[in-house]
């Protein structure tokens, strides 16, 4: 029997929602992206019925953790060198 999944985000966008999936499994957390627009026929139902990412009930926790965690050049778009701030004149 296979185990149980949990829906951990729900996303307009079904791009984003395979990225995710992307950097959970970079993780090796395994993940899903399900979807329910007509296989493809109808992509407006996505307004009702947004793209959703599940992962294993046990990886839940971690999952979501690793989504909300800071991506590490965050940082840098803060810091004024990297967008034509002051240049110390």
């Amino acid at each position: 029997m296979g185990e149980a999944m949990v829906v951990i985000r729900e996303y307009v966008n079904e791009m984003e929602a395979l990225v995710a999936r992307s950097v959970l499994e970079a993780h090796q957390i395994p993940a899903v992206v399900l979807r329910d627009d007509a296989g493809g026929m109808l992509p407006a139902m996505r307004l009702l019925y947004p793209v959703r990412l599940a992962v294993r009930a046990v990886d839940a926790t971690p999952a979501i953790r690793i989504l909300d965690a800071p991506f590490e050049d965050d940082r840098r778009s803060n810091d004024d060198r990297w967008f034509g701030g002051t240049t110390g004149r």
